[in-house]
C-alpha cells in the first residue's frame, strides 16, 4: 500500500522529476522540479490549485521520481517522458506534424531545388520550415519557371533535351546546353532569394539587363527585366512590415471560456514565412506562462531548425533552463525574449491577436452547431455531448459495436469506445444495440470515473426507427430521459437524414448535414475496424497457438517451413527438429499435442 504522506517525508532536496500515476498504474503527469521536496508537496497542500490540477490530485494513487544532478537534465527528461507516455494532465501538443523545408541539394553538380520533410546531415542546403506547404510549393514552382533549373529528380545525361527545355522551363544540362559554372550562378541567386538578401539579386539583374541591352540581345534583356519584377513581387509578398529581426518565431496565446490557443509565426530573413496554431481545451484555468513553458519545451524538443530568438510576452520561470537546452541541442544561442516595447512588442502583440482571432473563430464554429443542434433537436440545453453507436458483424459472427462523441461540435477520437458483444449469438442488430447503450450507461451510473463520463445529452444511432426503439429499452432500463436520433442511409450507404422518434426527418444545414454525415461514418468505421481486427486475429489462431512452448515466432518459423498445421502433424520429430528453435523434448510435445 503506497502511503502518500510517509513518501512526501522522503522526497530528497535535489533536482529532479517526478511521475503522478493513477490507480491502474498510468502516468498521469510529468513534472520537473529544481527541489523535489517542495516541488511535490506542493499538490498535496491545501492551496490555491486550478480545477485542472484538483481534477488530477484527486487521481493520484502513487507517485515516482528519478533524482538528476541538475535542472538542465531533469527538464531534457521531463520532455522525453512526456513524449513517451503522453500523460493526460500534461499540455500536449495533438499531432506530430512535420513542416517542409525547401532543399538545395549543393553538392550536386547541377543541383536541384524541392520540398522535403526530413533534414539530413547531407551537406545541402535547407530553408524553412514553412508552416503551410503551399507557400513551401508556390516557391519551388517560382524558382524553378523563372531560374530555370532542371525540373528532374534523378539527373542524367540523355540523348535529346525534354519537354521542359521546349517550352523554356529548364536549361537542359542533361545536354550540356548550359555550364557547370553558369548553373551554379542560377543556384546563387536562388540561395540568395531563399536567404533574403533580395538587394544583391536584383543588383546582379539590373546588371544584367544592361549588359544584354548593350548587346541588343533585347530577349534575353526583357527575361531578365521579368525575372526582377517577379522576383520584387514574391519578396514583398512575404516581407513582414517594420521587422528588422531576421530569424525568429513569434507566440502568442489567447483563452476563452472554452478553450486555448497559441498561434506561433516563423519569420526568416525578416519574411513571414508562415504560421501555425494548437487548441488546449482543458488549459482555460492554467497561467499563460504555465501554458507556454509546456508548449515551448515540447514544440522545440524534435525541432532540428531552431531559430535565433523566440518572442512572447511572458517572461517564464524556466527561461534561463530553457534558453540553455535549446542552445546546447543546436550549439549556438537561442534566446527567449519578452520585449517591452517597440517593434517587437508589436509583433508579439499581433500573435496574440490572431491567436485570438483564431480562438473566436473556432468558437464561433463550435457555438453555431450546437444552436443548430438544439434548435433542430428541439432540446431545452446545448447538446454539448452527443453519443452514436453502430453494430458489424458477418452471418452474426464477431459480432462488435462502436461508440463515438461529438463533444461542443466536434467528433472526440479519444472518447470513441469498442464492445465486444456478450449477450447475442445470432445477427440481431437491434438486441445487440440494447446490449451496447445498456452496458455504456451502466458505466456511468454505476461505475463512476470508469472511463466514460458523464452521460450524454442525446443519442444518435446507427440505423433506423428499429434501433432506436433497441436504444430506448436501454434507457428505459435506468429511467432516464434520453433523446434519440437515427440516423438513416440511402441506397448507396451515404447519410440521407436524422430522423425523430416518429420517423421525421430532422431540417439540416448543409454544414450540419455534414457533420452528422462525418459522425456516421466515424462510428462505422471503428465498429468495422474492429470487426476486422477480431476476424483477421482469428483467422491467423492456430492449433500451435495452444501448444507450450511455441510463440508466435516459432510458430511462424514451422508454418514457414511446412506449410500447415496438418503438414506439421504429419512430419517426423527429426524433420520438426530441423527447425530453428525447436528442440528434440519440444517436437515430442507438437506431436504429441496436435
Amino acid at each position: 500500500m503506497f502511503d502518500i504522506e510517509a513518501e512526501l517525508k522522503k522526497l530528497p532536496d535535489k533536482p529532479g522529476v517526478y511521475i503522478m500515476k493513477d490507480v491502474n498504474d498510468k502516468i498521469i503527469y510529468v513534472g520537473k522540479a529544481v527541489i523535489l521536496k517542495n516541488r511535490v508537496r506542493q499538490y498535496f497542500r491545501k492551496n490555491n490549485k486550478t480545477k485542472r490540477i484538483e481534477n488530477m490530485v484527486s487521481l493520484i494513487d502513487h507517485f515516482e521520481y528519478i533524482v538528476t544532478d541538475n535542472e538542465a537534465e531533469a527538464l531534457i527528461l521531463e520532455c522525453n517522458l512526456i513524449k513517451e507516455n503522453r500523460p493526460k494532465f500534461n499540455v500536449l501538443l495533438k499531432d506530430d506534424k512535420t513542416y517542409p523545408y525547401i532543399k538545395v541539394d549543393v553538392k550536386s553538380d547541377f543541383p536541384n531545388v524541392f520540398i522535403t520533410r526530413k533534414i539530413l546531415n547531407d551537406g545541402a542546403r535547407y530553408f524553412g520550415p514553412y508552416a503551410n506547404a503551399g507557400s513551401a510549393k508556390e516557391m519551388v514552382e517560382f524558382i524553378k519557371t523563372k531560374f530555370k533549373i532542371r525540373q528532374c529528380r534523378n539527373f542524367k545525361s540523355k540523348q535529346r533535351a525534354c519537354l521542359n527545355y521546349h517550352i523554356k522551363r529548364c536549361l537542359a544540362p542533361c545536354m550540356g546546353y548550359i555550364t557547370k559554372e553558369e548553373y551554379k550562378e542560377q543556384i546563387d541567386q536562388i540561395i540568395m532569394l531563399l536567404e533574403g538578401k533580395i538587394d544583391s539579386i536584383l543588383k546582379d539583374l539590373d546588371n544584367q539587363i544592361i549588359e544584354k541591352a548593350k548587346k541588343q540581345e533585347y530577349e534575353e534583356a526583357a527575361y531578365l527585366r521579368d525575372k526582377k519584377i517577379a522576383i520584387q513581387r514574391i519578396s514583398q509578398k512575404q516581407k513582414v512590415s517594420n521587422i528588422t529581426e531576421n530569424d525568429i518565431d513569434v507566440i502568442g496565446i489567447a483563452k476563452n471560456d472554452i478553450s486555448v490557443c497559441v498561434e506561433i509565426f516563423f519569420v526568416r530573413n525578416s519574411k513571414m514565412i508562415g504560421r501555425e496554431h494548437y487548441f488546449f481545451d482543458e488549459l482555460k484555468d492554467e497561467t499563460n506562462e504555465e501554458i507556454l513553458s509546456g508548449f515551448v519545451k515540447q514544440y522545440y524538443m524534435d525541432k532540428e531548425e531552431i531559430p535565433h530568438k523566440i518572442m512572447l510576452k511572458e517572461n517564464l520561470e524556466e527561461k534561463e533552463i530553457i534558453q540553455q537546452w535549446l542552445s546546447k541541442k543546436v550549439g549556438r544561442k537561442v534566446e527567449l525574449k519578452s520585449p517591452q516595447k517597440g517593434e517587437k512588442l508589436r509583433f508579439v502583440e499581433m500573435a496574440e491577436k490572431n491567436a485570438k482571432v483564431t480562438l473566436d473563430n473556432k468558437s464561433k464554429d463550435k457555438f453555431d452547431i450546437l444552436m443548430e443542434l438544439k434548435e433542430v433537436l428541439k432540446m431545452d440545453k446545448m447538446p454539448r455531448k452527443i453519443e452514436t453507436y453502430d453494430i458489424s458483424n458477418i452471418s452474426g459472427t464477431y459480432i462488435v459495436a462502436g461508440m463515438c462523441v461529438l463533444q461542443d461540435g466536434i467528433i472526440n477520437n479519444k472518447l470513441s469506445r469498442r464492445f465486444k458483444i456478450k449477450t447475442v449469438l445470432t445477427q440481431d442488430d437491434p438486441r445487440c444495440m440494447e446490449e451496447v447503450i445498456t452496458r455504456r450507461l451502466k458505466h456511468s451510473i454505476e461505475k463512476t470515473g470508469q472511463g466514460f463520463g458523464k452521460l450524454p445529452d442525446a443519442i444518435f444511432v446507427d440505423g433506423g426507427i428499429t434501433q432506436m426503439r433497441a436504444a430506448q429499452n436501454a434507457i428505459n432500463t435506468y429511467n432516464l430521459q434520453l433523446p434519440i436520433y437515427g440516423m438513416v442511409k440511402n441506397d448507396k450507404h451515404t447519410t440521407r437524414a436524422l430522423i425523430d422518434e416518429n420517423r421525421k426527418e430532422l431540417p439540416l444545414s448543409e454544414n450540419l448535414m455534414k457533420l452528422i454525415t462525418n459522425f456516421q461514418d466515424t462510428v462505422h468505421d471503428t465498429a468495422i475496424n474492429y470487426h476486422r481486427k477480431l476476424r483477421d486475429k482469428a483467422i491467423t489462431k492456430s492449433a500451435l497457438d495452444n501448444i507450450s512452448g511455441i510463440g508466435e515466432s516459432k510458430k511462424q518459423l514451422l508454418l514457414k517451413e511446412f506449410g500447415s498445421v496438418e503438414k506439421i502433424k504429419q512430419s517426423s520429430i527429426e524433420e520438426l527438429r530441423k527447425v530453428k528453435g525447436i528442440s528434440k523434448q519440444l517436437a515430442i510435445k507438437v506431436k504429441t499435442e496436435l
